[in-house]
């Protein structure tokens, strides 16, 4: 058996999540960075890894290669179960991985970097009119997502319950990104204060984007 290797971006919100879970789980890797500003995710090196060209990839120690992070979080919840990252029940894993992909399918799809690039290169964007389509979309899921989390009693600490989970890593990383794009964050004051509560964490703390080596 080898070693685990991540290939990951720091400033990538999808390698943010998938750090955060390794750390959570305890699981030593090798960090292999790809500079996605400088298109190194498309050379030939990592599309032999990744045909896609994406990161985060992980290569788990028998050589098996899961890219996409929220695929990434559940291999890693059924092969190392603690601490998990799922509830045990099933309404409860529902009601998370709807917490989760609200942010992973429906804020990052249309505000990750590929998009951006494409508004600038494309129709001919610019850095405020980015920021403004960021913030839109950013909007359109925290406004019910606070609701969300402010009405439902399984609302704890974390998203659901007092232990973090798959919800609070994608919340977690969703935040660290609006903050490069000055998303206010005063109408948030549940999710806020669960981003607070989940960066007192050592896991989370250890994940973020500027303590990777690769931070600039």
């Amino acid at each position: 058996m080898g070693e685990v290797v991540l290939h990951n971006y720091f400033r990538s919100s999808t390698s943010y999540r998938v750090r955060i879970a390794l750390a959570m789980k305890g699981i030593d890797y090798r960090y292999a960075a790809h500079h996605l500003r400088h298109s190194e995710h498309r050379g030939e090196a990592y599309l032999s890894v990744n045909p896609q060209g994406l990161v985060p990839a992980l290569v788990w120690s028998d050589g098996t290669m899961i890219a996409q992070s929220m695929a990434i979080m559940e291999f890693l919840d059924e092969t190392v179960s603690e601490p998990p990252l799922l509830p045990a029940d099933a309404p409860g894993r529902a009601r998370v991985r709807m917490l989760s992909q609200m942010i992973a399918c429906e804020i990052h799809p249309v505000n990750n970097l590929r998009i951006l690039n494409a508004l600038k290169e494309r129709y001919g964007a610019d850095d405020a009119e980015v920021g403004a389509w960021f913030r839109h979309w950013v909007n359109a899921t925290f406004e019910p997502l606070e609701k969300m989390l402010a009405e439902n009693p399984q609302t704890g600490v974390f998203c659901h319950g007092d232990a973090p989970g798959m919800a609070d890593i994608c919340l977690v990383a969703q935040v660290a990104n609006n903050k490069r794009f000055d998303v206010d964050m005063t109408p948030y004051p549940v999710i806020q204060r669960i981003y607070d509560a989940c960066m007192e964490l050592e896991a989370f703390r250890k994940a973020a984007p500027m303590n990777q080596p690769d931070a600039e």
